[in-house]
């Protein structure tokens, strides 16, 4: 038999939505989700988003090549989450550079919005500089922007 694959979410039009179940593990003390863990989901759905694209992040750094960086984040909590919710986290492209993206991404439970975050990922070289990215990958991001 064949194990099953983890979730990877899905794009609908421009946007990735990645499921997250709220697990106890997730939560602080008093049962909400702790702040650190919306962070934790949204690098899963940026992932996964980027593997749904075709954009191998393993392959370009075992090649010498490079990777993503967050070079800028800010995040806004609104509502929390609790054990067993079920959480979307939408992920949308705003700008793709020659070197980084602009990516807003939302948690949401329903109709509840609960974190929004975002983020400037840099592709850079091995030793830390900005690096121009494929000129495949931004396509890529592009094909998905105009969806």
């Amino acid at each position: 038999m064949q194990p099953p694959e983890p979730p990877s979410g899905r794009f609908d039009g421009p946007e990735h939505l990645f499921p997250v179940r709220v697990y106890f593990e997730d939560t602080d003390l008093s049962g909400v989700v702790y702040h650190a863990n919306y962070l934790r989901w949204f690098e899963r759905a940026r992932s996964d988003m980027l593997r749904l694209l075709g954009i191998d992040q393993r392959a370009a750094h075992e090649a010498g090549e490079g990777a993503y960086a967050v070079s800028e984040l800010t995040i806004r909590y609104r509502s929390p989450a609790r054990l067993d919710d079920t959480v979307i986290v939408r992920t949308r492209t705003l700008e793709v550079g020659a070197a980084t993206c602009r990516i807003v991404q939302q948690a949401w439970r329903g109709e509840t919005l609960l974190a929004e975050s975002h983020v400037r990922a840099a592709f850079v070289a091995p030793d830390g500089k900005p690096r121009r990215q494929s000129s495949e990958w931004r396509d890529a991001f592009r094909n998905i922007m105009n969806s």
